[in-house]
């Protein structure tokens, strides 16, 4: 299964997480199929960048969003958008 998580990278205390798409067996930080965006916890509010277009063909494809992705999504406003035609 195709999931949506986050890849964490960044210094030690200080995470830095990319938004990537991979395969549920991957290892956390190990290889992806693609890149869509970054979350950035630290500044006051945190910095979520998320390409949408590229959300919406994954999840279209079948891909399924990990928990704290699927906060990020609804944080950022773009999970509502997609659930909204499905559902």
């Amino acid at each position: 299964m195709v999931r949506i998580r986050l890849k964490r990278v960044g210094a030690k205390k200080h995470p830095f997480y990319r938004v990537v798409v991979a395969d549920q067996r991957a290892a956390r930080d190990g290889a992806f199929i693609e890149q869509i965006g970054t979350y950035d916890p630290f500044p006051n509010p945190p910095a979520i960048k998320i390409d949408e277009e590229k959300i919406n063909e994954w999840l279209k494809k079948g891909a399924q969003p990990s928990e704290s992705v699927a906060s990020l999504l609804k944080t950022a406003g773009i999970l509502p958008k997609v659930a909204a035609p499905s559902g």
